[in-house]
């Protein structure tokens, strides 16, 4: 079996991992003295921390000036002042300014970073924190909240501006305002929405593992169907209402995903590609990239090289 072919690009293509010593007062970042769970952050643009990248935290960022091209994991999409985005831990983004003012923008982001271990160790003794953890679940896709920006501004100044306890309850005051909120979207990968039951859940589980482990292998809903003892129709629904897609919808987006992965983060032809995500004609694969991501393989991969900053344009 031949390796795929490749184009010939001198750059690492992959997110920067962001550490804690790199997170210096001088760049914006709080002291750590002055941050508990809760860490803020203002920045504006042009900045070196304005790049593509990751970390452990999850992030909500709000942009309040200037209006470009935002990259959360597979999603690439124009943001504009007010835009407000959650993404989850190890989730790689970015935001590129394209009309920048003289002078640049110097207030553009406002962050605020917090972990998830103490959350979720609090949520086991305190029933009224697992409202939090749906959103933080939808996180890890990145979800963009609309009709937020004077809001999301006014959370992140009282935030700032608060420390200790005060700090925690305001913090926890907007989180539960996201949980609630209706008017919101799903950015990068497929959704896996919540079922009923532990069966359930390994069903689904191992029927996605399937499915992604072996992306360009054939797979026909009739064989799981069976293999589950359920009826076409019956496994449909089911599925259906396990993931929120339809079957064929749910295999034909994880595997336009891992192919918007491989155009990311590998210099592999878009021909190459598409067979190794399972399609078996470049036609077919263009036409339902084209649907999913509201562009073309080639134009994806074009756009995504300037989530490096030095391509923006």
């Amino acid at each position: 079996m031949t390796s795929p072919r490749q184009r010939h690009l001198p750059r690492d293509r992959k997110p920067e991992l962001e550490r804690d010593f790199t997170r210096s007062p001088s760049l914006g970042y709080e002291a750590p003295e002055d941050a508990g769970l809760v860490r803020c952050l203002a920045h504006g643009f042009p900045s070196p921390l304005v790049r593509w990248h990751f970390h452990e935290e999850y992030e909500l960022h709000l942009i309040t000036e200037t209006s470009g091209r935002a990259f959360v994991g597979d999603w690439i999409g124009p943001f504009h002042p007010g835009h407000l985005v959650l993404c989850g831990p190890r989730l790689p983004h970015n935001w590129i300014s394209l009309d920048i003012p003289e002078g640049g923008a110097t207030g553009r982001d406002r962050v605020i970073q917090f972990r998830h271990d103490p959350i979720e160790r609090a949520a086991a003794d305190i029933p009224e924190l697992r409202e939090a953890l749906q959103l933080l679940g939808r996180a890890r896709h990145g979800i963009e909240f609309f009709g937020f920006e004077e809001r999301a501004l006014a959370h992140w100044d009282a935030i700032k501006a608060a420390r200790g306890l005060h700090r925690l309850a305001l913090f926890l005051d907007y989180l539960c305002e996201l949980a609630h909120c209706s008017d919101y979207r799903l950015l990068s990968n497929v959704q896996m929405q919540g079922v009923e039951g532990d069966t359930e859940v390994d069903q689904v589980n191992a029927i996605v593992n399937r499915i992604t482990s072996n992306l360009a292998e054939p797979v026909a809903m009739a064989d799981i169907a069976g293999e589950l003892g359920m009826s076409e129709s019956r496994f449909s629904r089911f599925f259906k209402r396990s993931t929120g897609n339809s079957f064929t919808d749910f295999v034909n987006r994880v595997r336009i995903n891992s192919a918007c992965h491989l155009l990311m983060q590998t210099d592999h032809y878009v021909t190459d590609i598409c067979y190794q995500v399972g399609f078996n004609n470049v036609a077919n694969f263009n036409r339902r990239f084209l649907e999913i991501k509201g562009m073309t393989p080639t134009e994806f991969r074009r756009q995504s090289d300037s989530r490096f900053g030095s391509l923006a344009g």
